[in-house]
């Protein structure tokens, strides 16, 4: 089918589409994640009488059944990978939060343990909420974690509290003892509602320390605490980083990382020269995650960012569904590992009805970009041993309109990874100054992949249906600017995914910081019946959607690559493997 009617079929769904988006309580601008912590007293006890497998994933971690949010003190200990996270062991949606425990060998395929944190003392009576993991000399791990002693403010009186394996020879952990002399530390009084979230520490100058996020207002915070026992912990003079206009701070994260470009992950505690440091809060009010790159004072404890721009149009992690990012440093392949949580974007109702709520991105690799701006991407290479069936195509040439299906794998559960290459910068179009203010996504919905340009849109046509009705366009788009340089955008496009009209289909958008003199680009998304999670140029940039398609599920989905642009374009090469099902909990 031409790319013509493709798009007076989407113009039509989309048109029936508009009082949907125009009801639609939206946090921030339009394609933001939407937040978590609002309570359903209602919803929150209600079981999983029976749960439904259409749209849940089979290779991103998650649980049988119920609600998951934060990855919580990922580490490894003993021949194993353990991962916590934010667990509701009573329903499908926020509310009753546990720590749920799995242990793996491989970070893919996961063995469920009981929770290991459940509120129990009067320090974490109403809640266990996120914390991080520390391995200490001796090879002792502990936790931090957030305890909830009261309701009320809303959402919580809280305090910081730690746990200790009750047998450190146990390579399970499967028991964790909390220590009387908890609570630890208390909040600042003015925050009692927003002081939460305690970073992995590290440990310089005879002390520990840690990161809290908080807030003032709408100042953002991340307090710096410093210990010699990892118990009496002291809060540094000045707070580690506070900006404006971010709301709460929730989720610090503070690492070291090679400065030259090298693969190679560094122990928190890594100190010295050849070293850069990656600073990361998720931001409550925009629901955003946002990192800078720069230097640590280890004398004066001072982090030092290259360059601030991060918190103001993004340096993230994601430019989609992702929240709540943790990190950890993998000994046995010595490399830095992330974590991040992707929300549903289904109803709350929906939710109940298929018993489950909430998944964990596949595990990334993070490293330096050899031009030290920003950070490198990739999916743990673990994943590539669930890879079945395989479907490759070269040199295919993609005129204006055209399509082509991806048939020969099951295309509901599959990675694709795609060169595309170009013969022409000629026909990119104009770049208007005015876009630099419009929040990317934004601009991903006026562009998008029904848009004819010049060079692009081009990409992939993920969970389609037969006549596309519905898909999830991913896809790049080339700018030029007035001083002859070239902008690349990415998108995810959820926009017409579903017919379902009660559904939350944001647009998704990035920059490629791309360099364009061998005409190529790259796009590698991960497929997971209701996830499009998407790497572009070798991990510049990445945005992960949430879907739910009515007609395009199981066998009847489809995968295309697409150009809607003037420029022909050439799918130099394509590698597409359906994935097999990981032990899963």
């Amino acid at each position: 089918m031409g790319m013509m009617n493709i798009c007076i079929k989407l113009i039509r769904v989309l048109l029936c589409c508009i009082p949907i988006i125009l009801n639609t309580t939206f946090h921030g601008n339009i394609g933001v994640v939407m937040a978590f912590h609002k309570v359903y007293p209602h919803h929150q006890n209600i079981g999983a009488a029976k749960v439904k497998q259409v749209h849940k994933p089979a290779f991103h971690f998650q649980p049988k059944q119920h609600w998951i949010n934060d990855p919580n003190a990922p580490m490894y200990y003993k021949g194993l990978y353990h991962f916590f996270c934010q667990y509701n062991p009573k329903g499908a949606v926020w509310g009753n939060i546990v720590w749920a425990h799995s242990v793996s060998k491989d970070m893919i395929n996961w063995k469920s343990l009981k929770p290991a944190l459940v509120p129990s003392k009067w320090f974490d009576k109403y809640g266990c909420w996120s914390g991080s993991a520390t391995i200490l000399p001796g090879e002792k791990p502990v936790i931090l974690y957030t305890g909830v002693i009261k309701e009320t403010p809303e959402p919580g009186h809280q305090v910081q509290n730690y746990a200790i394996p009750a047998n450190y020879s146990d390579p399970y952990l499967e028991e964790w003892v909390k220590p009387e002399n908890n609570p630890i530390l208390k909040p600042i009084m003015e925050n009692i509602s927003s002081f939460r979230d305690p970073s992995a520490a590290w440990y310089n100058n005879g002390h520990w320390k840690m990161l809290i996020g908080s807030r003032n207002y709408s100042r953002g915070i991340a307090y710096l605490y410093r210990s010699k026992d990892f118990v009496r912990w002291t809060r540094a003079r000045h707070p580690f980083h506070e900006k404006m206009g971010t709301g709460m701070s929730e989720c610090p994260d503070f690492y070291p990382l090679s400065s030259q470009g090298q693969k190679n992950g560094l122990d928190t505690s890594t100190l010295g020269s050849g070293t850069k440091y990656v600073f990361k809060v998720s931001l409550d009010e925009t629901r955003n995650e946002c990192y800078t790159i720069g230097s640590y004072d280890v004398a004066q404890d001072r982090y030092h960012p290259d360059n601030t721009s991060g918190w103001d149009i993004g340096l993230s992690y994601d430019y989609g569904n992702f929240y709540a990012s943790k990190t950890f440093f993998d000994p046995v392949k010595k490399q830095r590992i992330l974590w991040g949580w992707a929300n549903e974007s289904s109803t709350k109702d929906e939710d109940v009805a298929k018993g489950w709520a909430g998944i964990q991105l596949i595990p990334r690799t993070v490293w330096l970009d050899p031009s030290g701006k920003q950070l490198l991407q990739w999916p743990i290479q673990e994943l590539e041993t669930l890879r079945g069936k395989k479907k490759k195509l070269k040199n295919v040439k993609l005129n204006k309109g055209d399509t082509k299906e991806i048939k020969g794998i099951t295309v509901a559960q599959a990675d694709v990874d795609v060169q595309f290459s170009f013969s022409s910068l000629s026909k990119a179009e104009a770049y208007d100054k005015k876009w630099d203010k419009f929040p990317t996504q934004d601009l991903c919905g006026i562009k998008g992949a029904t848009v004819q340009g010049g060079l692009g849109p081009f990409g992939i046509l993920a969970l389609a249906s037969k006549n596309l009705e519905e898909y999830t366009p991913v896809f790049f788009r080339v700018f030029k600017t007035d001083d002859n340089n070239y902008k690349v955008l990415m998108c995810s496009d959820a926009t017409l995914s579903s017919t379902n009209k009660n559904e939350y289909k944001p647009s998704f958008g990035g920059f490629v910081d791309a360099n364009l003199a061998n005409r190529t680009l790259s796009l590698r998304s991960l497929i997971d019946n209701s996830v499009v999670e998407s790497f572009g140029e070798g991990g510049e940039t990445v945005i992960t959607s949430r879907v739910y398609p009515e007609l395009a599920v199981y066998g009847d989905a489809h995968l295309h690559v697409f150009n809607n642009g003037t420029e022909s374009i050439t799918v130099r090469t394509l590698n597409a493997w359906s994935i097999n099902k990981p032990i899963m909990n």
